[in-house]
C-alpha cells in the first residue's frame, strides 16, 4: 500500500471514530433530554394537578369555587394519562368526584383523596422507573464515549511512536547514501522492504548507483593509462620537478627530483613537503619562500663532487569552476632548471673579458700618455688640425680606460674576487665627499644639488671607496639627465632597520616598460645619452656585496628617484 494511501486510511479511521463518538454523544444527550421532558409533561404535570385537585377539596365553604377547581383539574388529568392503569384510576377518581358534588360527605372526600393519591403513587413510581432508565443510558454512553475514546488514544499512540520512524527512518538511510555516494562509494545501496514509494525510490537510487559504479570502472582503466602517461612524461623530463597540493603535499617528484634529492618515491610523494624538509635541507630550500613571496631563484648544489646552479621556477595551478568567477588554486609545480651551462659559459665570458680588459689597460694607459705629451708644447707645437686630432684621441682613449675600468670590477664582482674593506662609517659623510666630487659637472650645467642629512644617522659597515663610486655614478646620470638650472635632491633616511640614500632627479625620467631592465649589463634606455651600459649594473653588484639593495622608481617626464638601502647597521 502507498504511503499516500496508509496515511489517508489513518486518517479516515481517525475521523469515523470521531465521527461515531459524536453521534453517540449526541445520541444519548438527546435520549436523556427527551426522558427529562417526559418527566416533567406526564409524571410531574400529573402529581401538580392531584395536589391541586386535593387542595380545591379542602375548600368545602366555597362550593362554587370547589367544583370549578375539581373539575378543571380532572379535565386537565384526563388529557395527561400517560402510565399502565392511571386511566382507571382517573375514572375512578372521577366517580368519586362526582358523587362527592353530589354529596358532600367525609366518605366520599376520602374516596376522592385516595383515587388522587393513587394516581400520585403511580406517576412517582413512572418517575423513578425513568430517572433509572435515564441513568443506564447515561452510564451505557459514557462507557460507550470512554471506550471509543481508549481506542482512539491507543491508535493516537501507536501512530505517534511509529509513523514518525516509519517516514523518518527512510530518509536518514537515503540521507547516508547519497552522502556515500558524494565520496565516491558508488557500492551503496537501499533496501526498503515495504510496498510503497520508498521501495520505488530505493530502486530508481540503487539504478543509479549501478550506473555510477559502472561509469566509475569503465573510467578507471583510461584515468590509470593517463596517469600512468604523465608519469612517464615527468619522469622523462631532464630536470628536477616536484608537484605540491593546495595543503603543500608532495603529489608527485620526477626521477631527476629524487636523484638529487637523495630520497625515494616512498619518502616523498603523499607527503607534508614542510616534514620532508624538516630532514632534508635541499627539499627546505625547494619549497622555501621569501617573506615577500619571491622564490630563491638560483641554486648552488653540489652534485657527483661537481658544483651545479639550478635556477627554481614555481609555475602555480590554479582551476576556475564553470560559472564561477574565482579560481581555486589547486597547488604548484616547482621547476628546477640546470643552468649550469650557461653559468659556466657567463664565468668563462666573464674571465675572457677581464683578460682582454687587462690586457688592454697598459696600451692604453701608452695611448693616454702619448696623447699627453703630443699636446706638451715642450716637445713642440702643433697645427690645428694636429690639435683637434690630438684632443679627439686624448677623448677616445680616457672613454676606453673609464670601460675597460668598469669591465674589470664588473668582472671582479660577478666572479666574486670583489675585494672590500668594510669598515664604520657615516652615509651624511659619504654623500658629501661624492657630492663634492660632482660639483664641477653640476656647476657647468647649472645644476644645483640639494643634501637634506638626516641628523644622528647610525654608523655602517661599507666600503668607503665602494660606496662613493655609486653615489657618484648614480649622481653623474643624474646631472647628464636633468635640464639646465635644474636642481637634484639628495636625501638620506632611516626606513625601519634600513639607512637610505635616495637621488631624485627632475629629468625626462624612465618609461615603465624599460624599469625592469635598468640594472642590466650593457642596457641603455633608447634615446639617452651614449655610455657603456655598466654603471648601474656595477652599482648594483657593489650594493649587493655590501648586503644592500638599489631601487628606481621613474615616471616619464617627470625624472627619477634612485634609492639605495643598506641594512649592516653597528651600534
Amino acid at each position: 500500500m502507498k504511503i499516500k494511501a496508509k496515511a489517508r486510511l489513518g486518517v479516515l479511521v481517525m475521523f469515523t471514530f470521531l465521527v461515531v463518538t459524536g453521534l453517540i454523544g449526541i445520541y444519548s444527550i438527546q435520549n436523556i433530554r427527551n426522558e427529562s421532558g417526559n418527566i416533567i409533561r406526564n409524571n410531574y404535570e400529573s402529581l401538580e394537578y392531584m395536589q391541586q385537585l386535593m387542595a380545591a377539596s379542602d375548600s368545602t365553604a366555597n362550593r362554587n369555587y370547589m367544583e370549578a377547581e375539581m373539575k378543571k383539574y380532572l379535565q386537565l388529568q384526563e388529557s395527561n394519562i400517560t402510565e399502565p392503569g392511571e386511566a382507571e384510576l382517573t375514572l375512578l377518581l372521577k366517580q368519586d368526584i362526582q358523587n362527592l358534588l353530589r354529596r358532600p360527605d367525609s366518605l366520599n372526600l376520602v374516596e376522592v383523596r385516595k383515587h388522587a393519591l393513587a394516581i400520585q403513587k403511580v406517576n412517582m413510581a413512572a418517575i423513578q422507573q425513568k430517572n433509572r432508565k435515564t441513568e443506564q443510558e447515561a452510564s451505557d454512553a459514557i462507557n460507550y464515549l470512554v471506550s471509543i475514546a481508549s481506542l482512539l488514544g491507543i491508535i493516537a499512540f501507536v501512530l505517534i511512536i511509529n509513523f514518525p520512524s516509519y517516514i523518518a527512518d527512510p530518509i536518514v538511510q537515503l540521507t547516508d547514501s547519497i552522502k556515500a555516494i558524494a565520496n565516491r562509494n558508488y557500492e551503496e545501496r537501499l533496501h526498503f522492504a515495504r510496498k510503497d514509494e520508498f521501495e520505488e525510490l530505493a530502486m530508481a537510487f540503487n539504478q543509479m548507483a549501478e550506473k555510477l559504479d559502472e561509469y566509475e570502472h569503465s573510467n578507471l582503466a583510461r584515468i590509470l593509462f593517463e596517469k600512468k602517461r604523465i608519469e612517464t612524461v615527468i619522469n622523462r623530463i631532464s630536470d628536477p620537478l616536484v608537484g605540491l597540493d593546495e595543503k603543500r603535499r608532495i603529489m608527485f617528484a620526477n626521477e631527476k627530483a629524487l636523484q638529487l634529492l637523495n630520497l625515494t618515491e616512498e619518502q616523498v610523494v603523499d607527503k607534508y613537503a614542510p616534514d620532508v624538509a624538516l630532514l632534508n635541507d635541499l627539499m627546505r630550500d625547494i619549497i622555501r619562500t621569501e617573506q615577500n613571496g619571491t622564490d630563491h631563484n638560483l641554486m648552488h648544489i653540489v652534485v657527483d663532487g661537481k658544483e651545479n646552479f639550478f635556477k627554481k621556477e614555481s609555475i602555480p595551478i590554479a582551476h576556475r569552476p564553470t560559472g564561477e568567477n574565482d579560481e581555486i588554486k589547486l597547488g604548484e609545480v616547482i621547476f628546477l632548471r640546470n643552468i649550469t651551462s650557461f653559468k659556466e659559459l657567463d664565468t668563462a665570458k666573464t674571465n675572457f673579458i677581464a683578460t682582454i680588459a687587462h690586457e688592454l689597460k697598459t696600451p692604453v694607459a701608452s695611448v693616454q700618455m702619448c696623447a699627453q705629451l703630443l699636446n706638451d708644447e715642450r716637445l713642440g707645437s702643433l697645427g690645428e688640425e694636429q690639435r683637434k686630432i690630438s684632443f679627439t684621441l686624448q677623448e677616445e682613449s680616457s672613454r676606453l680606460s673609464k670601460l675597460i675600468n668598469e669591465l674589470l670590477d664588473l668582472s671582479q664582482a660577478e666572479t666574486g674576487n670583489l675585494h672590500l674593506h668594510l669598515e664604520p662609517n657615516q652615509l651624511n659623510n659619504i654623500c658629501e665627499q661624492s657630492i663634492e666630487s660632482v660639483k664641477f659637472q653640476a656647476d657647468r650645467k647649472g645644476v644645483a644639488i640639494h643634501l637634506d642629512a638626516m641628523p644622528d644617522l647610525p654608523s655602517l659597515l661599507l666600503d668607503q671607496e665602494k660606496t662613493r663610486w655609486v653615489l657618484i655614478n648614480l649622481l653623474t646620470n643624474a646631472i647628464k639627465y636633468s635640464p639646465e638650472n635644474e636642481s637634484i635632491d639628495i636625501r638620506t633616511f632611516v626606513a625601519g632597520n634600513k639607512v637610505c640614500v635616495s637621488i631624485h632627479d627632475h629629468g625626462q625620467g624612465i618609461e615603465p616598460r624599460y624599469l625592469t631592465r635598468i640594472f642590466d649589463k650593457f642596457f641603455q634606455v633608447p634615446g639617452s645619452a651614449v655610455g657603456t651600459g655598466l654603471g648601474l649594473a656595477i652599482s648594483r653588484e657593489f650594493v649587493q656585496a655590501m648586503k644592500g639593495e638599489i631601487r628606481v622608481q621613474s615616471e616619464s617626464g617627470k625624472g627619477s628617484i634612485f634609492t639605495v638601502e643598506f641594512s649592516a647597521l653597528v651600534a
